[in-house]
């Protein structure tokens, strides 16, 4: 048994319930990267901040001031910076020498310099989950995580991306209630174009949570949310609160209650997608292109088909900033006799 991810506390268990514990995790170790599992946590960077603090005296110039003064870089709590910013009344409580600081500001504030190194308390850049926890929550803490970045590569640890997170988790729990906070479920039929949405996240999730790319779940998350708008009804909510459970389970299952069930949502069936929700509607026509296409691409055409594509560049920015360009095919389609553009990026 790998008693290393379990710790002492293992030993105390009884033997029947040690040989159950094998039977039901080894399968999963020997088919997984358990190197991973155990190392993890040596993946994840710390992302340290630093105070500049004028030689020969107790006075700290912000960053962008620091090249008109002689300085020592000091690192600084990273728990008492926010988006690089100093909480200066903290600071000054941080440590009794810092506790007469003087500061000189830029913009009214204190800008902290940042590095990304190994995270250790020597740097004083390990983040404290109670604090994220109280700011924002478990969940959005427990998401967040996974949406650093795949867990075989090594990532920085950045709370400044987290607040798109937690604005996710507020809008999916808006789903269950109308603008004026009334819980607003319904038992309206679905549109085909909810249930499509629906259904191609469950396929992402499950394929996602296959192949341990969290990430990209988190993603398809909140794409889904986006597209759904103001949708309320029960046959969307239902499923997708089950499918959301493994990745926000407090949230979820407080929604879970709140949709009349007595049981835990983590005991429902998972959710299974039904191909025949994600045909494409195609309707057949044709059609003269009034305007051109907003945007340079390669068809130089006036006439439009169904079937039809155009190819465009676009950017795409990940959590830690790093830029991407990809060519994405768009879909030529006609509805109602106007023209529509279909992206997708698989």
């Amino acid at each position: 048994m790998h008693q290393a991810l379990f710790g002492p506390a293992f030993c105390a268990f009884s033997a029947e319930t040690q040989i159950l514990l094998n039977a039901v995790f080894t399968p999963i170790f020997d088919t997984f990267d358990v190197d991973l599992v155990l190392t993890g946590h040596s993946h994840i960077q710390g992302r340290s901040n630093f105070v500049y603090r004028v030689v020969g005296t107790n006075k700290f110039v912000s960053l962008g001031l620091k090249n008109d003064y002689q300085t020592q870089e000091i690192h600084v709590d990273v728990n008492i910076v926010k988006n690089d910013v100093l909480d200066l009344e903290a600071f000054r409580q941080w440590r009794p020498e810092f506790r007469d600081a003087e500061f000189i500001l830029e913009d009214g504030k204190y800008v902290c310099g940042w590095a990304i190194e190994k995270m250790s308390k020597a740097m004083f850049n390990v983040v404290n989950p109670d604090y994220i926890v109280e700011a924002y929550g478990a969940d959005t803490l427990r998401m967040y995580e996974m949406f650093l970045g795949p867990l075989e590569q090594s990532k920085p640890w950045d709370t400044n991306g987290i607040d798109g997170v937690h604005k996710f988790l507020r809008k999916f729990w808006r789903l269950f209630y109308d603008r004026e906070g009334v819980f607003a479920l319904n038992d309206e039929a679905a549109t085909p174009a909810e249930l499509k949405t629906l259904h191609k996240t469950i396929k992402k999730i499950r394929e996602d949570i296959e192949n341990f790319s969290f990430n990209t779940s988190v993603a398809a998350f909140m794409i889904c949310v986006n597209e759904l708008g103001e949708c309320h009804k029960r046959e969307i909510l239902e499923p997708l609160t089950i499918l959301l459970n493994p990745f926000a389970p407090h949230i979820t299952e407080q929604l879970w209650s709140m949709l009349g069930h007595e049981d835990s949502a983590c005991d429902a069936s998972y959710p299974v997608c039904e191909e025949k929700y994600l045909d494409e509607d195609i309707v057949p026509a044709e059609t003269e292109l009034q305007e051109p296409c907003q945007g340079e691409s390669n068809h130089n055409g006036r006439t439009a088909k169904n079937g039809c594509f155009v190819c465009i560049e676009v950017k795409l920015l990940n959590v830690v900033g790093n830029e991407a360009h990809v060519t994405v095919p768009i879909g030529l389609c006609v509805v109602d006799g106007e023209m529509h553009l279909n992206a997708r990026i698989l």
